[in-house]
């Protein structure tokens, strides 16, 4: 009992200096339950309640590092082993990615508007990378049937020439290649995310006398559909 009593001396006494039950644990050796009971009456003053706060605080940042250290190995694992399951792509899977990337992302021949030319428009690099791919080696579009459109808001007007820079350097194109910039209005209210330096606006990609070439891709998206449902 006298050693109990020490104990709970003890830990009161720790507990005015501010210290936290953690490290009043690590010197008292007694269940938390029973530390609960002996310092829910201790007082705290304004300057031992801001020590424990902070150390609260630090722990629970170390936490909350430590599990996204943990989260962001996980993701370069899973990443990682993905990436080695790609191993190579086949000409006819080359074929196919870009029939279903023009299927989600091209623009499609309206019955009023006969004739269309191929259009294809997004801002990631990588994707317009695939599908320039696509065109020159599935499709043997030549390189002077390309034109480019570049879509960008119009806070970004004073970034112009590096976003033209960038496109160019992404397609392998002359900077003067990027001549058509179409601006869009920013509204007032806005959440979008692309303010940021690393905004580069959409591309798009645009194949001159290129409506037939349409009609095959809607005929191959058609043939992937009905084999696929057929499954």
């Amino acid at each position: 009992m006298i050693e109990k009593r020490e104990e709970k001396e003890k830990a009161i006494k720790l507990r005015k200096q501010g210290k936290t039950y953690s490290e009043i644990l690590s010197v008292v050796p007694v269940a938390k339950s029973t530390l609960a009971i002996w310092l829910q009456s201790v007082s705290l003053g304004k300057k031992q309640k801001q020590r424990i706060t902070k150390k609260r605080l630090d722990a629970s940042q170390r936490g909350g590092d430590a599990k996204k250290k943990q989260r962001i190995k996980k993701q370069n694992a899973i990443f990682s082993q993905a990436n080695l399951e790609i191993m190579n792509v086949s000409n006819r899977e080359l074929f196919l990615i870009g029939v279903i990337m023009y299927w989600a992302e091209g623009a499609k021949e309206k019955e009023y508007y006969p004739g269309s030319q191929l259009q294809f428009s997004n801002m990631d690099p990588k994707m317009i990378q695939v599908f320039l791919v696509w065109l020159f080696k599935v499709c043997k579009i030549n390189k002077n049937m390309i034109i480019f459109n570049i879509f960008l808001h119009e806070s970004h007007k004073s970034r112009v020439e590096v976003v033209r820079v960038f496109w160019s350097k992404i397609t392998g194109f002359p900077i003067n290649s990027f001549s058509s910039i179409y601006w869009k209005r920013n509204k007032l209210k806005t959440n979008r995310k692309n303010t940021e330096e690393k905004y580069y606006g959409v591309l798009k990609i645009k194949v001159r006398t290129s409506s037939d070439l349409v009609r095959k891709i809607a005929g191959w998206s058609e043939g992937i559909f009905e084999k696929v449902i057929e499954k």
